[in-house]
């Protein structure tokens, strides 16, 4: 398939770090891509070909913005699906298709979808309010998760006991079974129109203890051959059921007995595939586009080991941005630091992000530990 010297407009909707790091990938192609985000500053303003101000949530902002586009696709799931339908219907390509993002940005959809169609997952009970919740103490231990709007550890409560329940969501959400897991993992899928389907080889997440997102990634993960290859095709199994052209991140638990179980996915590119930057034949960038452009997809294997650390901002720490102990860093061999510039820092905030690469995976758990404490992301005082 001949790919054309100028390529269509690809838009996004969302101008952050994600988006960023697809524009990198596009670089290579010749392919301009349109950028929508309310944030005047956002990591993508000066990379895209047109950057235009405006809210992912409003009708008439999203439609307009997709007439001037012939491919869209998001890096953010909370946008205005209704125009993108609208857009879908006048014969723009939208990709991940609008009804699979409306699914998927609730997540009491999203689980209802895996119980109806034999996807495994944690036992549930959606809740309307805070009140139902309570109704429902006898279900503890158990998280509770928003069903809109949650993301990056927001909308997420463990409630362990009685005693947590003052801390439910007053909202309509879902209890979802706690679940006594020895590893949480990922697996990325890519589709693009012509049904060409990809898996990459699992990670393993190791994820903030208050903040609740992932602090560590390691690839591979530290699974049997067996464990894998059932975490790789329930991952397809998930992106052939939503019928989804695109690239599909599929977080999912390994319990003690090696059962794997589906915790959610974010359709685009996802902070569990960071890594494949350096690491794989072929990036998650790079697979995004050429999914939703329609591209033959590229080789998803590892070229080696890698590990991946979040770079976050320090707590106690707000405004202009100062990095710590990057040189020092950047000393050290297979060390390679990715900054989204940003340009205030807030507690927690993802502010970039440091891949370690490797021959072998010894050593590499106690490498991004001792990088992890070299690099700090603080403000100018």
């Amino acid at each position: 398939m001949a790919i054309p010297s100028q390529s269509p407009i690809l838009g996004v909707l969302g101008g952050g770090q994600l988006g960023r790091m697809l524009i990198q990938s596009a670089i290579n192609y010749n392919q301009d891509i349109h950028i929508l985000d309310p944030d005047p500053n956002a990591p993508c303003k000066d990379l895209s070909q047109r950057f235009t101000v405006g809210s992912l949530k409003d009708f008439d902002t999203v439609y307009a913005f997709g007439h001037g586009c012939d491919v869209i696709t998001v890096e953010i799931e909370s946008v205005n699906t209704e125009a993108l339908e609208k857009l879908q219907r006048e014969g723009k390509k939208v990709y991940p298709q609008p009804d699979i993002l409306s699914l998927i940005k609730d997540k009491r959809k999203q689980k209802q979808f895996y119980q109806l169609n034999g996807i495994p997952t944690a036992d549930f009970i959606l809740t309307a309010d805070k009140a139902e919740v309570i109704h429902n103490a006898d279900f503890l231990p158990a998280v509770n998760k928003l069903g809109k709007e949650g993301y990056d550890g927001r909308g997420v409560q463990v409630l362990r006991s009685e005693a947590d329940l003052d801390k439910a969501f007053d909202a309509p959400g879902l209890l979802e079974k706690l679940i006594d897991f020895d590893k949480e993992i990922a697996v990325t899928v890519a589709r693009n129109e012509a049904g060409d389907l990809i898996a990459y080889p699992a990670v393993e997440c190791a994820f903030h203890p208050t903040a609740n997102l992932v602090e560590f990634l390691f690839a591979p993960a530290e699974i049997s051959k067996e464990v894998a290859e059932k975490a790789e095709q329930i991952a397809k199994d998930v992106i052939l059921k939503l019928g989804m052209v695109g690239i599909l991140a599929v977080e999912m638990f390994v319990t003690k007995e090696g059962e794997v179980l589906v915790n959610e996915v974010a359709p685009r590119p996802h902070n569990s595939g960071h890594h494949t930057i350096e690491a794989n034949y072929t990036s998650q960038f790079e697979q995004h586009l050429r999914s939703v452009m329609n591209w033959p997809l590229g080789n998803p294997d590892l070229r080696c080991p890698a590990a991946m650390i979040n770079l976050l901002g320090e707590d106690g720490f707000t405004g202009p941005v100062l990095v710590e102990g990057q040189e020092e860093a950047l000393a050290e061999q297979g060390v390679y630091i990715h900054l989204y510039g940003k340009k205030i820092t807030k507690p927690f905030r993802k502010m970039g992000h440091v891949t370690i690469v490797s021959d072998t995976v010894a050593g590499l758990k106690e490498k991004a530990q001792r990088i992890k404490e070299l690099i700090k992301i603080k403000s100018i005082s």
